[in-house]
């Protein structure tokens, strides 16, 4: 099969945005860097398949990021497709600075549910990265660029194990007050539960912020990810992260593997008749062309099966 039955179901949203991270969070954790013309024709492809919005890059440091030094260049090799937004993840003044000298109309940045993965990940504390990012979002938004927040360890973290769903809420909050847009909440090691999800969005929603401002960022290590994304649908999010070909995790938690991969997402989305403007095909013929650059197969499902299936029809009687 090429795509699969449609079958509609109650209380999910007509359309979802993907926000495609592959090239950011993917790509970040490759052991070797990816050449800049590779992603910069990633990021091309990626924009032909549909998808609206594609983090490109990081201004982190490169002695933290080395796979991502080259942001200043491939940002200059892009030719940005109509109607497509490129977000970049900034960590500091610094690297605003770099993305406002690369006319980026996007950023995002970083900040942790949890005080041990906020001093692992940031060398700062939970309090003092929020005033690290205070700044950063001012002067973004009175430069007119739209502004996301991430906020990692939402639903475990490997040295501080559960984490309190008022503790998430509250410091989540604490990023939207800053003047953020949007918030995601990402599940770094993937232990969420499909109930975790529900309850996490309804502390929200009881914190006066509703599913329009939230978005969700699921890692698959148990299994997870596609019923804690369909549980976030039903809760009211619209804007889900997801990474082609399922690649990436987290440089700073071991226990973190891929992400969600888009493949999948975009297979189960149409199959319950939620639009996306994704073209499943193209978008896995993309991360099958990846995978062949990175030397391993893609570790998602949906393009595991579709390119065993085009292989099949293509080999002689």
């Amino acid at each position: 099969m090429r795509a699969p039955m449609r079958v509609s179901a109650d209380g999910l949203p007509e359309r979802v945005t993907v926000y495609e991270v592959g090239p950011r969070d993917g790509l970040q954790n490759e052991a070797v860097v990816v050449p800049v013309e590779v992603k910069a024709r990633f990021l091309t492809r990626l924009a032909e398949a549909g998808l609206t919005t594609i983090e490109a890059t990081s201004f982190v440091h490169p002695s933290w990021v080395p796979q991502l030094a080259d942001a200043g260049e491939l940002l200059g090799r892009l030719t940005p497709a109509p109607g497509v937004r490129y977000p970049v993840l900034v960590p500091n003044e610094r690297g605003l600075d770099r993305a406002l000298e690369h006319g980026v109309t996007d950023i995002a940045i970083f900040g942790s549910a949890t005080e041990t993965f906020a001093r692992r990940n940031l060398n700062r504390g939970v309090d003092e990265s929020i005033a690290m990012f205070a700044p950063v979002v001012e002067r973004a938004r009175a430069a007119g660029l739209r502004v996301r927040a991430y906020l990692s360890m939402c639903f475990g973290d490997p040295w501080e194990g559960p984490v309190p769903i008022e503790q998430v809420v509250r410091n989540g909050a604490r990023l939207l007050d800053l003047g953020c847009s949007e918030l995601s909440l990402g599940d770094t090691i993937g232990v969420g539960t499909p109930g975790h999800v529900s309850a996490l969005l309804a502390a929200f929603a009881g914190a006066g912020v509703g599913p329009e401002r939230l978005a969700v960022h699921f890692h698959d290590t148990y299994g997870q990810a596609l019923v804690n994304t369909l549980a976030a649908l039903r809760a009211g999010v619209t804007v889900v992260d997801a990474s082609a070909g399922g690649i990436g995790g987290c440089p700073y938690a071991e226990s973190a593997t891929g992400n969600l991969a888009t493949e999948d997402l975009v297979w189960m989305l149409s199959g319950l008749g939620v639009r996306t403007g994704i073209d499943l095909e193209a978008l896995v013929a993309t991360s099958v062309w990846l995978a062949g650059e990175l030397g391993r197969p893609s570790p998602s499902r949906v393009v595991q099966a579709m390119a065993q299936k085009e292989e099949s029809d293509d080999a002689p009687a």
